[in-house]
């Protein structure tokens, strides 16, 4: 009796990332109030950080210079506001991983490996992030820039576009970070106890 290579069958059952975009994208419409809660999250912690960038180039343009404990200041209250943002990630992400285990246990009676149970969470959160880092870096701009429409014509537009993008960037960045840990929690259980559970 023939019996096939480890690599045969991982090929075999190994779903392709495609699938698991789709998938992720499906959960996010499903669960759209969670999804729009982590998002938010996302979002305000982005919008503090592109104020303060904006902020400083508003600054700049009217020619203030910032002293030092200003500047620590707020890189402070930036860090924390980031840190609040990364555990409210990591938090709903958990709870999607508890309200999810039976999901979860189909997908490996099906044979999912636990890098395709990984990849579904990862994707799920960088979209989220993606989106809310984008919106929350748009409106820190668009605050911070309605509210000193004296300066618009002396501001360095190039720099604010690449303080925006660097925030979508680390917003991004972010939440995929944060659901790393409820990732590898969904990853690492085994089929039947997440088929058995009740939540």
């Amino acid at each position: 009796m023939a019996t096939m290579s480890p690599t045969r069958v991982e090929r075999q059952i190994s779903l392709p990332f495609n699938q698991a975009f789709k998938i992720a994208l499906r959960n996010i419409t499903i669960r759209l109030g969670r999804a729009m809660i982590t998002g938010a999250g996302t979002m305000l912690g982005i919008a503090f950080l592109m104020s303060v960038f904006a902020s400083k180039l508003v600054l700049q343009a009217k020619g203030v210079q910032l002293e030092p404990a200003q500047i620590q200041k707020s890189n402070w209250l930036v860090a924390m506001s980031l840190l609040v943002c990364f555990v409210g990630i990591t938090n709903s992400m958990l709870m999607s991983v508890t309200e999810r285990y039976k999901e979860i246990g189909t997908f490996k009676c099906l044979g999912a490996l636990d890098k395709f149970i990984i990849n579904l969470f990862l994707i799920e959160s960088a979209l989220l992030g993606f989106f809310g880092s984008l919106v929350g870096a748009i409106i820190g701009l668009l605050f911070v820039w309605l509210t000193n429409l004296s300066v618009t014509g002396t501001l360095d537009w190039v720099s604010a576009l690449l303080n925006l993008l660097a925030c979508v960037a680390v917003g991004t960045f972010l939440s995929v970070a944060a659901a790393i840990p409820p990732a590898m929690r969904a990853a690492k259980m085994q089929a039947v106890d997440a088929m058995r559970t009740e939540v």
